[in-house]
């Protein structure tokens, strides 16, 4: 493919994803009719339209949206690898993103990078904290934290946490009026702190295990958070039953705040792990955060 064809195609994926000609314009530094008149070359040469232009709007045709998606990827593909080739040559610099849950953003991912921000001035860190199930290529994030090692088989998992276990716990005040539930099934007569899933919109089933004998109870209550700190908060103002990381109440069970119930029905869990495309050609900025979150007993 010849150069001036490349640049062309360059210039459709800019109006495309800006749905804009002036946007797309000062992005790539060049004028708006010099695009304009780029993109008609294209369509020209293809012998289809790809974009359907008005006064106010931009929108793409059926097959301008089938070449966004079958070039787009593998433009940004290429530019990621030269990207991480010219920063060979260069310290450490860029920005990793990463797409977590709150409790290891908290426990695993700050306490280990901020170190790293403070020895490698040139590399930047989102830490973006979701319970929603994320698509970290189309997402644009470099990893993502799960539980557990198991992951597409184009991805690279890399433990960072150790096993952990979670905790059912309630405030004394709960318990004032309350038999302490000695069942999974028994929750289902008390009220629960309900975490909110915004991927499916439904609530966190709450699993339990005992003698190879697995329980997922649907919980209820009067109130529900999408963050582990406000259901704490909650529980410790005794509104109801919160299953939370037992390194999360530890200290409030330990001096009296918070009494936990079914201990024995709450297994180990598998541990955080780091996961990222395979394929994809990394950054040294990408490599020591890798290592600076590396599990190491």
């Amino acid at each position: 493919m010849r150069r001036e064809n490349v640049n062309d195609f360059l210039a459709f994926i800019a109006v495309a994803r800006e749905r804009s000609f002036t946007k797309a314009a000062a992005q790539m530094g060049i004028s708006q009719s010099a695009l304009s008149y780029t993109v008609r070359t294209l369509e020209a040469r293809l012998g289809i339209r790809l974009l359907t232009r008005t006064t106010r709007s931009v929108s793409l045709t059926e097959a301008g949206e089938r070449l966004l998606q079958s070039i787009g990827p593998r433009f940004d593909e290429i530019e990621s690898e030269i990207a991480a080739i010219s920063s060979l040559r260069d310290k450490p610099a860029g920005t990793v993103r990463i797409t977590t849950v709150e409790h290891a953003a908290e426990t695993i991912l700050w306490p280990r990078l901020a170190p790293v921000l403070e020895e490698y001035p040139d590399i930047n860190i989102e830490i973006i904290s979701d319970y929603g199930l994320k698509d970290i290529v189309a997402d644009r994030y470099d990893a993502g934290v799960r539980l557990g090692e198991q992951v597409d088989k184009d991805m690279i998992s890399v433990r960072i946490g150790p096993d952990s276990r979670f905790a059912v716990v309630g405030a004394p005040s709960y318990f004032e009026t309350r038999e302490r539930p000695l069942l999974p099934e028994d929750l289902t007569e008390h009220s629960c702190i309900r975490l909110r899933l915004p991927t499916h919109g439904g609530f966190y089933v709450w699993p339990f295990q005992k003698d190879g004998r697995e329980v997922n109870v649907r919980i209820d209550g009067r109130t529900a958070f999408n963050t582990i700190s406000l259901m704490r908060q909650a529980a410790l103002g005794g509104f109801g039953l919160a299953y939370l990381p037992e390194d999360q109440v530890a200290d409030f069970v330990a001096d009296g705040r918070l009494l936990q119930v079914l201990a024995d029905w709450c297994p180990p869990r598998p541990p955080f792990n780091l996961y990222y495309p395979s394929r994809r050609q990394h950054s040294p900025a990408f490599s020591i955060v890798v290592e600076a979150l590396r599990y190491r007993d």
